[in-house]
């Protein structure tokens, strides 16, 4: 099973619209796990649309519609891995103990939140953190990942960079 993850997409506020890259990844994918920040519906419809399966949360920066659309945690059982997706868990710092203490029966936490990719393994706890496709901030580029999940295992992680806006 190939895996979308993606978070803080900003649309329309930091990209007027997807990367094609990341809708190319989308149309590949048995599955899409969006970490939050979405910002408008029209994002949360597109991906909808396009997506085999959407596995989304709300993060802070979305309003109550998406709020109303979307849960603060969503699970899923994908390939005989359990997986939580989140938008927010906070500073950096004690991220993995918070994380495995809040989350102790799943397999993979993917969560957005700081726009800065993070893969990490903790007391059985893979955390994926995929940064965001459409900002930056201080990370030297955009980026998603790709994950496939075969039988209860998670193997080629890929960290998807792409081109500079131009």
């Amino acid at each position: 099973m190939r895996l979308l993850l993606t978070s803080d997409t900003h649309v329309p506020t930091r990209a007027r619209t997807l990367p094609q890259a990341l809708l190319a990844a989308v149309d590949d994918a048995d599955a899409v796990l969006h970490a939050g920040d979405w910002v408008d519906e029209a994002t949360l419809d597109l991906l909808e649309s396009r997506s085999r399966r959407l596995i989304g949360v709300y993060g802070n920066n979305d309003g109550p519609p998406l709020r109303c659309r979307l849960p603060e945690v969503a699970r899923a059982e994908l390939a005989g891995l359990r997986f939580a997706v989140v938008h927010e868990t906070g500073a950096a710092g004690g991220r993995e103990r918070r994380c495995v203490e809040r989350f102790p029966d799943v397999d993979v936490l993917v969560f957005g939140h700081s726009h800065i990719p993070w893969d990490s393994t903790v007391g059985g706890l893979r955390l994926l953190n995929p940064g965001s496709p459409t900002d930056r901030r201080r990370q030297p580029f955009c980026t998603f990942m790709t994950v496939t999940v075969e039988d209860g295992t998670i193997h080629d992680v890929t960290l998807h960079r792409l081109p500079p806006k131009g």
